[in-house]
């Protein structure tokens, strides 16, 4: 076989035919669309993702075998079928319109191929390894474990401005791509303590790491003075990223330094993050909501107790609820949130979980019921989440 000419493909407003609606069109489909191309599907049948974005509108489909004339006005042809003879019609026409087209069931037969693609913000990897599928993606898998790392990934145009990115819940594994790049090219880091710490052993040693010690009920740096750092760092044409634990916007005031922000007019991304209100109670095999037993959740503050003229919470009308209380920050206040809830007719026997530092090598979890809860809390210590509600026994303790 000659050598194949690689070639970057510029699909926006142009017509793409894909002919077959099973598991390969799925597959490639959603990456024509975000190429822009207008994609023409015909197939007898499709996926349930493909039948979804066929009534979306965000592809025509055709619900019949291929024929000559879907070629009409095409610039490229996706092959997406298992049969043969099928694959071998639709592509002896493109051939005959001079139209490439990519087959499925055999690449050697096929005018083009596609290669193994991984993308890191505005660098897309190709990676094509002769006719060799497995090799070119354990080939993009190394490059794109490498552009993970690599803060040349990132454009300049990122200078001068702040990234608020959620670093999950404490498995440093579970902050997301986009999180972990951006990271990866930060000249200044701005952390607390529910950040995953792991995460930080990673940086480049000339990034400026600002620990704000932001300990629960304890010594904090004040949210006035991280704003301060934010956008005295921004403007000094600094690329700053604020890690924040979990997702920057559930209970971790990003609002308030996105606001601060924008006052001083320093641009600012955010990148949200998996939520410890959800993936820790899963992780301790506990999920949040169950088709029998739980149609709701409710995610609660817990920094300031019921009686406290500052709460903004409806104790009340959470003790009427059905659902599964995801109480957050609240282990101190713990006794008497739990009297709250009481008080106001939740039954004493509701099935209740604490779980310490979820999906770290120190998780711990305890279960009782909402009574047990105050006793169950003193063997435990910040960050916790209170997970209360039938879920917490829907799964075998030993998940």
């Amino acid at each position: 076989m000659t050598e194949l000419y690689p070639l970057a493909l510029r699909l926006d407003g142009r017509l793409v035919l894909v002919v077959g609606g099973g598991a390969v069109a799925t597959r490639r489909v959603p990456a024509l669309l975000a190429a822009g191309a207008q994609v023409r599907l015909v197939a007898p049948e499709l996926t349930p993702a493909l039948r979804g974005l066929a009534d979306a509108g965000r592809l025509t489909w055709q619900e019949r075998p291929f024929a000559e004339d879907d070629l009409d006005g095409v610039w490229l042809v996706q092959v997406a079928v298992d049969d043969h003879e099928a694959a071998e019609s639709v592509s002896g026409a493109a051939e005959r319109r001079r139209i490439f087209c990519v087959r499925a069931d055999d690449r050697h037969a096929a005018s083009a191929w596609t290669p193994a693609v991984a993308r890191h913000g505005a660098v897309t990897v190709a990676v094509l390894a002769g006719g060799s599928p497995r090799r070119a993606v354990a080939v993009r898998d190394r490059i794109a474990n490498l552009l993970a790392t690599d803060e040349a990934t990132v454009p300049e145009t990122v200078k001068g401005t702040v990234a608020l990115v959620g670093g999950g819940p404490g498995d440093p594994e579970l902050i997301t791509v986009k999180g972990r790049r951006l990271l990866a090219a930060a000249d200044v880091v701005v952390a607390d303590r529910l950040g995953p710490g792991l995460l930080l052993d990673e940086l480049r040693a000339d990034v400026e790491l600002v620990d704000v010690a932001k300990l629960p009920y304890g010594p904090a740096a004040q949210q006035e003075e991280i704003n301060r750092i934010l956008v005295g760092r921004a403007k000094a044409g600094l690329f700053v990223v604020r890690l924040k634990g979990g997702d920057p916007y559930v209970f971790g005031r990003g609002g308030e330094e996105v606001l601060a922000c924008a006052e001083a007019g320093v641009p600012v991304t955010v990148v949200p993050g998996v939520t410890s209100a959800i993936s820790v109670p899963a992780a301790a095999g506990i999920p949040v909501t169950h088709r029998r037993v739980a149609h709701e959740f409710t995610v609660i503050s817990g920094h300031i107790g019921p009686d406290h003229p500052d709460s903004l919470v409806d104790w009340p009308a959470l003790a009427r609820l059905r659902g599964t209380l995801v109480i957050l920050m609240g282990l101190k206040n713990l006794p008497a949130i739990v009297a709250s809830l009481l008080a106001h007719g939740r039954d004493a026997a509701t099935p209740a979980a604490i779980v310490q530092e979820g999906t770290t090598d120190q998780q711990k979890s305890v279960h009782g019921t909402l009574a047990d809860l105050p006793a169950l809390a003193e063997q435990l210590n910040p960050p916790a989440i209170v997970v209360i509600g039938d879920v917490v026994d829907v799964l075998p303790t030993t998940f």
